[in-house]
């Protein structure tokens, strides 16, 4: 098992940050094949081998996902493409 989470820090409204969450969450449903659904200000993901959230508060922007043993020898491959992904999605264009 290999656990990745991963804090990001924004200035986004509360609607930006849920868009820029979903973005975050289809690029995963499309790459590993996750379900994902709302709960509030939580979106969670799952499918067999991984299980994880992506809570949404005011500044920040929180990942937590839990690899099962087939994926955890890629978890720092799988970390940089999120961690890639929310930098791009939680900064406002200038």
């Amino acid at each position: 098992m290999a656990d990745i989470n991963i804090v990001q820090q924004h200035q986004l409204t509360a609607e930006k940050a849920r868009a820029a969450a979903q973005q975050v969450a289809d690029k995963l449903a499309q790459e590993y094949d996750l379900a994902c659904a709302w709960d509030g200000d939580v979106l969670r993901f799952e499918r067999s081998g991984v299980d994880g959230s992506l809570t949404l508060q005011k500044e920040q922007a929180q990942l937590n996902l839990k690899l099962g043993f087939m994926l955890s020898a890629f978890a720092p491959m799988i970390e940089g493409k999120i961690a890639e992904k929310m930098r791009k999605v939680f900064t406002e264009p200038a």
